[in-house]
């Protein structure tokens, strides 16, 4: 069975910086892309940034410059390095990994989410 653990959230002052982490386990041969989105209270999940399995990263605009998206394939490992925190990043971030291919089927997963909070 394939999971996604999360790490590396919590509490900051504006302008800091925090680095989270979401590994992925279980029989799996690939992952296409990995992500991670937002969501606060009241509005739906968008998306943060998210890579390839070659490296080709996309980002929010709202991030672009401040944030860093990096993977290990090897690890099944992705990283959201954030910078120059804003108190509108505050939310609960959840990982994402699309294209999951294990022995038995190809599927998207989700991690359970981490809470993200940048004080003014």
């Amino acid at each position: 069975q394939v999971q996604l653990v999360e790490s590396g959230g919590g509490l900051v002052q504006a302008g800091g910086s925090l680095r989270l982490s979401c590994a992925a386990s279980g029989p799996i041969f690939n992952i296409n892309t990995m992500g991670w989105y937002r969501q606060t209270p009241g509005r739906q999940r968008e998306l943060v940034a998210s890579i390839t399995t070659l490296g080709s990263a996309n980002y929010a605009a709202s991030v672009m410059d401040r944030f860093t998206i990096s993977r290990d394939n090897l690890k099944n490992t992705v990283y959201l390095q954030m910078n120059s925190l804003k108190p509108e990043d505050t939310g609960v971030f959840y990982c994402n990994a699309e294209g999951v291919k294990t022995w038995r089927s190809t599927d998207d997963y989700w991690g359970q989410g981490i809470q993200v909070t940048v004080s003014p």
